[in-house]
């Protein structure tokens, strides 16, 4: 599970991640990300940077309700163990594609790291 700090929820966070922020396709996913750029964000209170936050998107073309919550429960579960190579107070938005139903768990990581890899400017493996 996602912590609750890290959880993307507002529809002004998701568009401004899709909107102004940087993308990488693969086959089975979209990442959007939005670093922060030296500011804070304006829903968090106090002076600390705020943690970095994931949101994702599974639409009904990936599949019925089971496998779609199937995706968001793997994209959630890898998103996590990824969330520390992000900057504090980024927005970073999961796009699942189509085929993204019927990927195994070891496709999805491949194309998610791919993909943050990109983002982050890391070099390909």
């Amino acid at each position: 599970m996602l912590p609750t700090e890290n959880r993307l929820r507002r529809r002004e966070d998701f568009a401004a991640a899709v909107r102004r922020g940087r993308r990488a396709g693969r086959p089975l996913l979209v990442v959007h990300l939005r670093s922060n750029s030296n500011s804070s964000d304006p829903h968090e209170a106090g002076g600390d940077a705020p943690p970095a936050r994931a949101g994702f998107v599974v639409s009904k073309a990936v599949g019925n309700a089971v496998v779609r919550n199937r995706v968001k429960r793997r994209l959630r579960h890898l998103v996590r163990d990824r969330m520390d190579e992000l900057a504090p107070g980024s927005l970073v938005v999961v796009r699942a594609l189509p085929g993204a139903g019927e990927a195994d768990h070891d496709e999805l990581v491949r194309d998610l790291d791919a993909a943050l890899g990109r983002l982050l400017g890391r070099p390909p493996s």
